[in-house]
């Protein structure tokens, strides 16, 4: 995704996370930097905090964000003590 993404976009991917999160699966993350972006690389951090911190205590952040090449990447998992949606 693009540090440009908007909050409702986020908010679709939210969801798909979540559904592959329940399903028992990790998430990768990659925020890609274009151009002019690259000159403000807390963009993109700020961004990954905020995907973060929207999951509540639902997950586990597996690998920090890091930033390598053009992109910023992390993985994350579900939490073994994250409600399930049955209960």
């Amino acid at each position: 995704m693009g540090l440009k993404i908007s909050d409702h976009d986020l908010e679709v991917k939210a969801k798909k996370t979540r559904e592959f999160l329940q399903i028992g699966h990790k998430v990768k993350y990659v925020l890609r930097y274009r151009g002019r972006e690259l000159a403000h690389r807390d963009v993109g951090f700020k961004l990954a905090e905020k995907i973060i911190e929207s999951f509540n205590d639902e997950i586990v952040v597996d690998q920090a964000p890091q930033f390598a090449g053009r992109q910023l990447s992390f993985v994350i998992r579900r939490s073994p003590n994250a409600k399930t949606q049955d209960s």
